[in-house]
């Protein structure tokens, strides 16, 4: 299988942000991570004065990508990698996640792609885990 047929891309108004490969094993801490967060929403989630307990996998895949772009917006990278990981590990067949719009009053639209990947030329950088130590913003 080519590698794009194995990638998850998520798009922010046209732009490539974040690109999960499946083909390239996670690392059990960031796995715990990822098992800790179904666990999290498993119990629900409080927005609000609302406790909301997700009804299923795509539930909880919404709320996911919600949190993901909200990080993106915030330039919290390290949180939006987690989500994007999370999606791309928790949602093996979706190909795309389509972010359209401006953080405004009318808000960002968010499409779960599943029947087609990013062409070849469209796509950007795998995601790579590091130690956060070493992060340094620009």
């Amino acid at each position: 299988m080519s590698k794009t047929a194995n990638t998850l891309h998520v798009l922010l108004n046209q732009q490539v942000v974040l690109e999960f490969d499946r083909r390239k094993k996670i690392p059990d801490i960031q796995l715990e991570y990822l098992d800790n967060m179904d666990a999290r929403l498993d119990a629900g989630i409080q927005l609000g004065d609302k406790e909301i307990k997700p009804k299923d996998q795509l539930e909880k895949a919404q709320y996911v990508a919600n949190s993901m772009v909200n990080s993106l917006l915030k330039n919290d990278f390290n949180q939006a990698i987690a989500m994007c990981t999370y999606l791309g590990d928790r949602i093996r067949d979706l190909k795309q996640v389509v972010c359209v719009g401006q953080d405004d009053e009318n808000g960002i639209k968010i499409e779960f792609v599943y029947d087609r990947s990013l062409p070849q030329q469209q796509q950007e950088q795998t995601i790579k885990f590091f130690d956060p130590k070493d992060f340094q913003k620009q």
